[in-house]
């Protein structure tokens, strides 16, 4: 059988680009190429997130998000230096509002200093220290946390990789043999064959999955998180989080300044109507039935009604989030919120309505697929696409 390439990626935000990146790095001579839908790289959750570098306290000491969040900051400030992308190591507030919160802070400490995280706690004068403007019962100060250009970040990984990157080419099928190959066929009707697959597809990782066969036992279900830009950024000198809510794996409304000098805030976490769905016009009747038959997101539902009502608010009434920013920015007014372009998360629910809270990567016959890869993918790139690349070397070994 001829080979057009030895690997084939789907998806060009910058996990899959990370990936091919790897793959070129750690076996040089390694032909690649991504296939990506849209017309060009990190359109979708790449590029509309917050362009925070985690520096890993949120997560499960042991977990795949804290070890690649941890060593993937320290390696995404090292690439945007070499490259010359615009970063910055600016640190990072988290802040409790109510005492209720100060057990969740405390715990975040010893998280942080289990993940290995400088970790300082903070009274209510020293967050003024660093922050005069926000308000705070308590506070923990992270130094490792900084911000970037992500879709800098992924355009420069696909230059670097060496791998042919074709834009504009959505994958329909997927023809996979174990003892020969895989074949996909694009909409244009171009047909690439490869020795081995991977799958970053991003919001679309579950369909790819069976396209190739596999039933990845989760569903994506589309969040959508809206941002909106600060009108007085001189309010916020650099980034404050409030204390998350345990439940979801969501971070909630905080205050970013970015590489631009702007002040980005947000997002909430509503659902979203399509998998795209950047606002409450775009409704995708397929993407929701897929939605609303999956087990899980009724599981959801039942379970988390109350803080989605939240939510919902905040999305649909300017008033109710600007609330929610007033808890740690008591000077902000409706008048100061401008919206801004909004972002969906790629969540993967399983069948009992599980919110899977780690990167979720599993293999098949000459296929890895990468079925969880949300917040904080971006930070984590490096590292997981170094994991991807030695699982898919490994089954061209072994074929």
């Amino acid at each position: 059988m001829t080979y057009d390439c030895d690997v084939l990626v789907i998806g060009g935000g910058i996990v899959g680009l990370s990936t091919a990146y790897a793959l070129t790095r750690t076996r040089p001579g390694t032909r690649v190429t991504v296939l990506e839908k849209e017309p060009g790289p990190a359109r979708h959750q790449t590029g509309r997130n917050s362009g925070v570098i985690h520096s890993g306290i949120y997560y499960a000491p042991g977990s795949l998000k804290a070890r690649y969040a941890v060593r993937g900051a320290a390696e995404m400030v090292k690439f945007c230096t070499e490259y010359d992308i615009p970063h910055a190591v600016t640190g990072k507030l988290i802040v409790a509002t109510d005492r209720a919160e100060l057990p969740r802070l405390h715990a975040l400490v010893q998280r942080g200093r289990e993940n290995g995280i400088p970790v300082r706690e903070l009274g209510p004068a020293q967050i003024a220290e660093f922050e005069p403007q926000v308000s705070g019962i308590a506070g923990i100060h992270v130094g490792t946390t900084g911000v970037c250009d992500f879709t800098a970040v992924a355009a420069r990984l696909a230059q670097a990789s060496g791998a042919e990157v074709r834009y504009g080419a959505e994958v329909t099928v997927i023809d996979r043999r174990p003892e020969r190959g895989v074949a996909v066929r694009t909409a244009d009707g171009a047909v690439l064959r490869a020795r081995a697959l991977v799958n970053c597809a991003g919001l679309h990782c579950d369909r790819v999955a069976r396209l190739a066969g596999d039933d990845p036992g989760m569903r994506i279900v589309p969040f959508r998180g809206e941002y909106y830009d600060l009108a007085r950024p001189e309010l916020v000198r650099g980034l404050v989080y409030p204390v998350p809510y345990p439940a979801f794996p969501f971070l909630g409304v905080h205050l970013t300044r970015g590489v631009d000098g702007g002040v980005h805030i947000g997002p909430n976490a509503v659902p979203a109507l399509a998998r795209e769905g950047y606002d409450w016009s775009v409704l995708s009747p397929r993407d929701l039935a897929e939605t609303l038959a999956w087990p899980g997101s009724r599981h959801i539902a039942r379970r988390h009604w109350r803080y989605g009502a939240g939510e919902l608010q905040r999305s649909l009434s300017r008033r109710a989030f600007t609330e929610a920013v007033r808890r740690l920015l008591p000077a902000v007014t409706e008048d100061d919120l401008r919206p801004a372009k909004a972002g969906v998360r790629a969540q993967a629910v399983l069948r009992d309505g599980t919110l899977v809270d780690d990167f979720l990567i599993r293999e098949a016959p000459r296929t890895v697929h990468v079925l969880n890869a949300p917040s904080p993918a971006a930070t984590a790139s490096l590292p997981i696409g170094r994991e991807v690349a030695r699982r898919v070397l490994a089954a061209l070994d072994a074929a």
